[in-house]
């Protein structure tokens, strides 16, 4: 196994990623939609959504794409590839970005009233060249999903086909082209827990491809030495690390972790290490029923006195004010922000429902 992967592998297994699909659809040029992952559409499938991640599956054809606020981020999206919006900020997609976008909020929001949860199928454009794509959004717990996210691109794409290691993704895709085009009963099942898969692989290669003077949490993670220690600190975040115990079993002397390691993440190598404990720890107060003495054992407090102290310095409230609030917060309908785990980022970084004659278009 690889080491170095192990802290992004933690942390993905912590965020509770839930994928959901809701819109299968073939475009024809000329389109031009505006998407965003808006509360109103993420509550109809994922009620209990904190964070929102877009993604848009190619199938068929292809499109170009941007940020709606950085005109500069425009780029061609082909069939096989994976365009992923990791904030689920707003964008554009289109046979041309040119084109006045195809509104779709009234819609929308009719559809969403009468029948919640369904997956829309859509025909939509001019009649020319044809574009199909798979669109949906994976929610995650916003308290751990910041280390990724946060480091990730404002919005990138992932070929998922020409790769020696993709033949699995190849015959996952065919699925889902599969799935959309002959829609039957658990297709929206299949297609949410896929996504979840696409997205692990998308950020696996992102990391991949990251150049050598990049930095960040997902730089870190990939860096030999940050990694080996952010590897270790994932596995035992109770356990009492020292610099010069990580900078041993790293292989590196403690001035030159310490260094590169503050050089990544922007912070040094304990500070991230206290700062992570209290991120395990607010995810046991939402899951669970331990009791505060627990907890604070189980992320390496001695005291439940220690461990009050530093969680309150951390997110503003006790942890069992923080977990009463939380706990309220998850039995309604929720896209609230959680508290802030940025510190782990370090990132400078028309046929609808079987109907015709439908002008506009689902957001994307």
């Amino acid at each position: 196994m690889d080491n170095t992967m192990d802290a992004l592998s933690d942390v993905l297994r912590l965020v509770h990623l839930s994928g959901a699909v809701y819109l299968s659809a073939d475009f024809t040029a000329p389109w031009c939609v505006f998407g965003e992952a808006t509360r109103e559409l993420c509550v109809s499938f994922l009620p209990r959504a904190e964070r929102i991640v877009s993604y848009h599956l190619i199938t068929e054809g292809s499109c170009r794409a941007r940020l709606v606020d950085d005109p500069s981020s425009a780029i061609c999206v082909d069939a096989g590839e994976l365009l992923v919006v990791p904030q689920g900020e707003a964008h554009l997609m289109g046979s041309s970005l040119e084109l006045e976008p195809a509104p779709s909020h009234q819609m929308l929001s009719q559809y969403l009233e009468t029948t919640p949860g369904d997956v829309i199928r859509l025909s939509y454009g001019g009649g020319g060249a044809k574009t199909r794509l798979i669109c949906g959004f994976l929610a995650c717990d916003d308290t751990l999903t910041n280390p990724v996210l946060s480091a990730l691109p404002r919005m990138f794409k992932i070929d998922m086909r020409n790769d020696a290691r993709s033949a699995w993704l190849e015959s996952s895709l065919k699925l889902a082209a599969l799935e959309a085009a002959e829609w039957r009963v658990g297709s929206a099942i299949v297609l949410g827990r896929l996504s979840e898969l696409l997205f692990v692989e998308a950020v696996r290669r992102c990391v991949d491809s990251l150049p050598a003077d990049r930095k960040g949490w997902l730089a870190g993670v990939s860096d030999r030495f940050v990694g080996r220690s952010l590897a270790l600190m994932h596995a035992q975040p109770a356990h009492g690390w020292t610099v010069d115990e990580l900078a041993r079993k790293a292989g590196l002397s403690r001035s030159a972790l310490a260094q590169r390691f503050t050089q990544l993440l922007g912070q040094p190598p304990m500070q991230y290490l206290a700062r992570w404990r209290l991120q395990i720890a607010a995810q046991a107060l939402r899951d669970g029923a331990q009791s505060l003495t627990a907890i604070a054992e189980r992320v390496g407090y001695e005291s439940e006195a220690a461990f009050n102290r530093a969680f309150k310095r951390e997110f503003g409230l006790p942890p069992a004010s923080w977990r009463r609030s939380h706990l309220t917060t998850d039995g309604h309908d929720s896209m609230s922000d959680s508290a802030d785990a940025s510190f782990l980022s370090g990132e400078c970084s028309p046929d609808v429902g079987g109907k015709a004659g439908v002008s506009g278009i689902s957001p994307l």
